[in-house]
């Protein structure tokens, strides 16, 4: 038994959620997404709101669907109301980052600017030339959009030199010796 999927996905003040057959819908103050349930787990809405999601059998796959199928639900619950965020940290000399226009312009270290032209729905900040911070209402995008930042310089072991998340830990290796 799903420990995560037996739990009944609260719906937030503010929010309006809808269940369509295997569709469900969320809309919040931050903006409207949608998620199409798989057709291994049944979903239904409850009286005070709340989402149930009950898997179709006792097999695997239907078990394995039923507790992603209920974070995914409540991923776009949260999505709507407060949002998500990345944090990415640039170490380097001379590594930094700005926003012209509709683009992230990086300096890593090629000998050219790297740009990235930022995505809609996504949102990209950078308090301080060696930080940036991705924020969006979809979970995976703003996951997406940080690795592909990152993915453009990551970090290496010896220096530390790259793009890394700000929660992420570098392991060192010690370097030649004589």
């Amino acid at each position: 038994m799903s420990r995560i999927g037996k739990l009944a996905v609260p719906v937030p003040k503010g929010v309006t959620a809808t269940v369509d057959g295997q569709k469900v819908t969320a809309k919040g103050p931050k903006g409207q997404l949608e998620f199409t349930v798989p057709d291994r787990v049944i979903v239904k809405q409850l009286e005070d709101g709340s989402i149930k999601v009950d898997p179709v059998n006792e097999e695997r796959e239907a078990r394995s669907m039923w507790g992603l199928s209920r974070t995914m639900i409540l991923n776009l619950m949260t999505g709507v109301t407060e949002g998500f965020s990345k944090n990415l940290q640039i170490n380097g000399v001379g590594y930094r980052a700005a926003i012209s226009g509709k683009d992230l312009e990086l300096s890593l270290g090629f000998s050219h600017p790297v740009k990235y032209p930022i995505p809609e729905g996504i949102d990209i900040k950078c308090p301080k030339p060696t930080e940036i911070t991705v924020t969006g209402i979809d979970k995976q995008r703003v996951g997406q959009v940080a690795a592909e930042i990152r993915k453009y310089r990551p970090p290496e072991p010896y220096k530390g030199k790259g793009v890394k998340y700000a929660d992420e830990t570098i392991v060192r290796k010690e370097g030649k010796k004589k």
